[in-house]
């Protein structure tokens, strides 16, 4: 495995699944941009380090079991590609109450990295 996939994985690991905001100094660039993430009210933005710390928490607070699962990675140079996804809803979801529910959701999205950072 390519030293950005792995730093990746690491990534989806320590921040997505465990939660850890202090985790994202390591991983992040100063600002990203989310190139396409369709029904994301983020898809589009180039939010700070700091905007995507409030990202994490309030994407993490609907399902906290929320766990980045890679399935397939895919590393190309500077981009890295990874399929994944599964949680329980727990919490409201914008004007969705909590259901309860497991939902696995097969998605793939594609990090760009520079000098180690996505």
């Amino acid at each position: 495995m390519s030293h950005n996939a792995e730093r990746l994985v690491q990534f989806l690991e320590q921040v997505w699944n465990a939660g850890d905001v202090a985790a994202v100094d390591r991983f992040l660039a100063e600002q990203y941009t989310i190139h396409s993430d369709p029904g994301d009210p983020w898809d589009g933005q180039t939010p700070s380090r700091e905007a995507f710390k409030s990202r994490l928490t309030t994407s993490r607070a609907p399902f906290p079991d929320l766990r980045f699962e890679p399935d397939d990675v895919i590393a190309d140079g500077y981009r890295v590609a990874v399929s994944w996804m599964r949680g329980t809803q727990l919490g409201a979801l914008a004007d969705r109450p909590p259901t309860g529910r497991s939902i696995d959701v097969q998605g793939m999205r594609i990090y760009y990295f520079v000098e180690g950072r996505i």
